[in-house]
């Protein structure tokens, strides 16, 4: 395998080089928005930079909503998001005169994570959506142990809690008792730290040496469960351009979405669009 993908960089990179000519012209780009997006897009762009350094990216997180507005604004090329755009951001674009263009980029799945100590497993849908909205309090209800749960969610510039909110929550308000942190990274952290906590997470970022997803309604996230949309939480990951890309923000966008760029995509624990 590792061969194969040798060879793959290799023919990809070729292919590049004639396509964008002997060098860019110096050029540079700002990436924002998703936390979840914000492994694979640095690690891409430090690629990008290596084969081509006339161009420079600027790689920032911040939330998805924080994106989309950035590229409203106009002071960003591509928004990363971790949910599609809204359709009052749609609009509040084009008044302000960009063309949002969606560009499909990686598949994800939101996991439930717990302190490894956890014994539980497995939890429905409806478990999940009682749990925070504070109607299950107790381990103890869903075959833990004797233990309050702390409720661990994410801010609403979030795209993953917009997902979360869509598939899981369905509308219903999360508990006023639920401790909101500001990226993917700082849940993680979180959950491993408290026994009684839930979170929940992309794929991408669950670290079994640190945390414990769980099952939602016996269906184990994987790549597969994801891509083939059979986990309840599965996704799209997105990065938006004011219309058709050109210069160094096309060929970027190429080179992520290529065998070459998905290796990375991979290789950061998130799931190749083939």
């Amino acid at each position: 395998m590792k061969k194969l993908f040798a060879a793959m960089s290799c023919a990809v990179f070729f292919s590049m080089f004639l396509f964008a000519g002997a060098a860019f012209a110096a050029s540079e780009f700002s990436i924002n928005g998703s936390t979840t997006i914000l492994p694979f897009a640095q690690s891409t762009a430090e690629a990008f930079m290596k084969q081509f350094p006339e161009v420079r990216i600027s790689v920032s997180g911040g939330g998805s909503g924080n994106g989309a507005r950035a590229l409203i604004d106009g002071t960003i090329e591509i928004a990363a998001m971790s949910r599609a755009m809204r359709d009052s951001e749609i609009e509040d674009a084009k008044a302000n005169g960009v063309n949002p263009l969606q560009h499909t980029v990686a598949v994800d799945c939101i996991l439930p994570i717990v302190h490894l100590s956890n014994p539980v497993t497995d939890l429905t849908a409806e478990q999940l959506m009682e749990i925070y909205a504070g109607n299950i309090t107790n381990w103890k209800d869903v075959g833990g142990p004797d233990l309050r749960i702390t409720v661990v969610g994410r801010d609403t510039s979030s795209g993953t809690y917009e997902v979360w909110d869509e598939k899981i929550m369905k509308g219903t308000n999360v508990t006023p008792r639920a401790l909101i942190v500001a990226s993917s990274g700082a849940v993680i952290q979180t959950v491993a730290n408290n026994p009684m906590s839930i979170g929940y997470d992309s794929l991408g970022y669950v670290d079994t040496n640190l945390v414990k997803g769980l099952d939602i309604e016996g269906i184990t996230g994987t790549p597969e469960t994801a891509r083939a949309n059979t986990i309840i939480t599965s996704r799209f990951l997105y990065m938006y351009t004011d219309g058709e890309p050109t210069g160094a923000v096309k060929d970027y966008i190429d080179f992520l979405t290529s065998d070459d760029g998905q290796s990375y995509v991979a290789r950061e624990g998130f799931v190749t669009l083939k």
